[in-house]
Parts: C-alpha cells; sequence; structure tokens
C-alpha cells in the first residue's frame, strides 16, 4: 500500500468520522462541501480502496456500503513499514535518520514506547 494521495485520505476521513457503513452517494456529498467532484470519480477511488483491502465494502441491494479497513494508527503503521521495507539495505540508515526528523514530543513518545513493555 503505497501512501495515500489527497482524495483518498479525505474519503478514508470520511469513514473514520462513520459508525456505520457508507454508500458512494453519501460519500459524494460529503465530499462536495469542500471540492467539486463527480460521483464516478468517488465511485472509482473507492473500488481501488477496496481492492487494496484499505476499505471494505458489501452490496446492499444495488449500492456497495464501505467502511475502513484500517482504523488511522493501523493504516499509518502500515505504511511506514512499507516503506521502511523499501529501504532495502539502507533500512538502518532511514529509520536512524526518521528518528532524528521528528520533532522533540515525537521522538519522547518514542522513546517511551520502545523502553516501555511491549505492544501485542
Amino acid at each position: 500500500m503505497a501512501i495515500l494521495g489527497g482524495l483518498e485520505m479525505r474519503i478514508m476521513e470520511i469513514l473514520w468520522q462513520q459508525e456505520n457503513p457508507v454508500s458512494v452517494r453519501e460519500i459524494h456529498e460529503d465530499l462536495l462541501k469542500d471540492r467539486t467532484l463527480a460521483y464516478t470519480t468517488v465511485m472509482t477511488v473507492l473500488d481501488r480502496l477496496a481492492k487494496k483491502g484499505i476499505t471494505h465494502r458489501d452490496r446492499e441491494g444495488r449500492a456497495w456500503l464501505y467502511v475502513a479497513g484500517f482504523t488511522r494508527a493501523e493504516l499509518v503503521v502500515t505504511a511506514m513499514r512499507e516503506a521502511l521495507a523499501d529501504s532495502g539495505p539502507e533500512e538502518r540508515t532511514a529509520l536512524t535518520r526518521f528518528a532524528q526528523t521528528l520533532p522533540g514530543h515525537q521522538q519522547d513518545l518514542l522513546r517511551s514506547a520502545l523502553s516501555g513493555p511491549a505492544l501485542s
């Protein structure tokens, strides 16, 4: 899963805010608050997200209903792990440079996470 584009992230934001599965039409209507966008564009992006496993969908009548396949944190972790895996033999350098570029409070969070009990 590569890093998501702007429209994909905006769609995920909408899905994360919902408690129940959402139709393409509902997502399209929400997106129209910010921009002009064709219904078919939203349908295509949602189809791609489902094929990548980032969203899940079920058919209800003639409509597809979508839910997020990952929490925001899970999506970030997956993207970070894939980026790190793509660094190949530069893995240590990439990880070190990433940690060094974090703002102080995030470095503190990372230190705390690494020194604390392992998460399950």
